[in-house]
């Protein structure tokens, strides 16, 4: 009897101690492996190239980066957190013009002084008032509308007036910018041509980002955005397409985690550098569009804390 109580009084002790020791010394769950960039393309290694030299871009970078590149010439791809979700910060206003442009379509008339006067501002200075004042005028339905004739379902509105917050991918910003570079039903060519021209005129200020190694040949137009907050430190977005030539591709890097802009900007312009070099290995860079050393843009409003 006293060997039998001996023996569970063991068993018990064991299957307490087997009970704690996983609870307070079992290993952590291993970390899901960070998304790799992937590449495709129909010009013999340059997908390798590409994959190599953006994730070389990005080593030891703070900020957390989705990025979309898409050349026709070489139906080359590029993508990485192609789906991650973004505050928008201004990178939004291209959307508004565009949305504007789609539904002014509809009815067949022409903008307005007064929306061609907001639109150029919104564009070229990345005018805060001016984009609320369309983004009013638009609406949440026209907007939502939009965003479902241009395919873009990732996007989700910012609410009431935060346009700034709107929910962004870079796959999203992608087909946004195919459709500015392409015939297609959804914009007419003129408001293509129209939003392609504002872009291509946007304050010496804030020609940095995407068009950083730009090809001297190329016509380069831009949208860039940035936002501070507290979680997830400062956004910043570039946008860019590079047409006129042979040259047919855009690309879309959007970042947040950020300690400060600069890293944001510094992460966007060497990516933007890598791909430039891959897909023009001998042209000379752009002057017209160097990155400026003091980038300077009105923050968007968001909701106070």
């Amino acid at each position: 009897m006293t060997h039998h109580r001996i023996t569970r009084a063991a068993i018990a002790t064991a299957l307490a101690g087997a009970v704690l020791v996983p609870l307070s010394a079992a290993a952590p769950a291993a970390a899901a492996p960070a998304p790799m960039v992937a590449c495709t393309s129909v010009k013999a290694g340059l997908a390798t190239k590409l994959t190599k030299d953006i994730t070389t871009a990005l080593r030891g970078r703070k900020s957390l980066t989705a990025i979309s590149l898409h050349d026709r010439t070489t139906k080359t791809t590029c993508t990485l957190r192609a789906t991650q979700k973004y505050d928008s910060a201004s990178v939004v206003k291209t959307t508004v013009l565009a949305a504007l442009l789609w539904d002014a379509k509809k009815t067949s008339r022409f903008l307005t002084a007064r929306e061609t006067k907001l639109a150029t501002a919104m564009i070229t200075k990345s005018d805060n008032d001016s984009t609320s004042a369309l983004w009013a005028q638009l609406g949440p339905t026209k907007i939502k509308k939009f965003l479902q004739a241009a395919r873009m379902t990732d996007t989700v509105p910012g609410a009431g007036r935060y346009w700034g917050l709107t929910q962004v991918t870079a796959r999203d910003e992608q087909k946004l910018l195919d459709l500015l570079t392409a015939k297609n039903t959804v914009l007419s060519d003129n408001s293509r041509g129209y939003i392609l021209g504002l872009m291509r005129k946007v304050i010496s200020s804030q020609r940095w980002g995407t068009p950083a190694g730009a090809p001297s040949s190329a016509t380069i137009q831009v949208k860039n955005g940035w936002l501070p907050r507290s979680t997830h430190g400062w956004r910043v977005h570039s946008m860019g397409a590079f047409t006129g030539g042979r040259h047919n591709y855009a690309m879309t890097v959007l970042t947040h985690d950020n300690p400060a802009m600069k890293d944001g900007v510094n992460t966007i312009q060497a990516v933007s550098k890598a791909i430039h070099k891959a897909l023009n290995p001998t042209a000379a860079a752009s002057t017209l569009y160097a990155p400026t050393q003091t980038p300077s843009e009105a923050i968007p409003a968001v909701p106070k804390p």
